[in-house]
């Protein structure tokens, strides 16, 4: 017999029930405030339909623990279970400032190997915590040995990487912030073009754009791509391959008469204008798959 969408929901609250005792502490445990709630009202909910509440946190539940602490280090698993888990795999990522990105790889290949290895449609965030508290030690002993050995290296090359992302819109103020603060804990350079469509645009070296990219997108944001990537290397300092000096907020005229609603379009012909003027005019088709025009202002 299937099992339905109800029996997958109603594990996969006595799994985050079990989390939330394992983990009662103040940020061990970060997960969005109304999904717990929205998957109890469905499971109450007797005609066994998805209500429209529910279209987020049915597709997807998102949660962060910071699973260990060693050597001054956090160990974090992000963890996102797909409507159908237990029968369907969890995706799991384990991660640590601590880490380098070869050794965060290493790390995932391994977690990503063991819950292979248990038996499918079981429950298994639990068994992956334990397994990350486990052994991330000697990944982090790892990292702290190859640090200070690369301390002693003189670095030939570096990797400039810039990632070019478009949202259909960036409207709220604790979103646009969480991209602004991101931006500036990573030592990323780029802008941010607020409103409809949203385009954020972030350079520096590649595992902190990485990391970008992961955090603005975690718990729920859907509606955001990254439509083009580009790797420059050089053997001098990377600023030198910058095309922004800082990380910019723009806001241009909006297009029509739209007054402050949260549907006008912004005037893109202004922003092939700034594009231009950072050496990035090509990248306005690569975003929007047409040709841009200059505006008439």
């Amino acid at each position: 017999m299937a099992v339905t969408v109800k029996e997958c929901l109603e594990l996969q609250l006595l799994e985050v029930e079990m989390l939330l005792s394992m983990f009662p502490k103040r940020g061990e445990f970060s997960l969005d405030k109304d999904a717990v709630p929205s998957i109890q009202r469905y499971l109450r909910n007797a005609d066994g339909a998805l209500p429209p509440y529910m279209s987020s946190v049915a597709e997807e539940l998102i949660f962060c623990l910071s699973v260990s602490s060693v050597f001054k280090a956090k160990v974090e698993l992000q963890v996102l279970l797909p409507r159908m888990y237990p029968q369907v795999a969890p995706q799991l990522f384990a991660r640590s400032d601590a880490l380098h990105r070869q050794q965060q790889l290493q790390l995932n290949t391994h977690l990503a190997s063991h819950i292979s290895s248990l038996d499918s449609g079981d429950l298994c965030v639990c068994e992956a915590v334990q397994w990350v508290k486990d052994n991330s030690l000697p990944f982090l002993e790892n990292s702290k040995t190859s640090s200070e050995c690369a301390s002693k290296e003189v670095r030939v090359k570096e990797m400039l990487h810039r990632m070019w992302i478009y949202s259909h819109h960036i409207y709220r103020q604790e979103l646009r912030k969480k991209i602004f603060d991101c931006a500036k804990k990573l030592n990323l350079t780029g802008f941010c073009l607020t409103g409809k469509p949203g385009v954020i645009c972030v350079e520096g070296l590649q595992e902190n754009c990485e990391e970008f990219w992961r955090d603005i997108r975690y718990p729920n944001w859907k509606h955001i791509s990254c439509k083009h990537v580009e790797n420059m290397e050089t053997e001098g300092s990377i600023d030198n391959l910058r095309l922004f000096h800082g990380f910019e907020d723009l806001q241009f005229q909006a297009h029509g008469d739209y007054g402050l609603r949260n549907d006008y379009h912004m005037d893109l012909g202004q922003f092939l204008e700034f594009l231009k003027q950072h050496q990035s005019g090509h990248i306005f088709q690569i975003l929007f798959g047409v040709e841009g025009k200059l505006s008439d202002n």
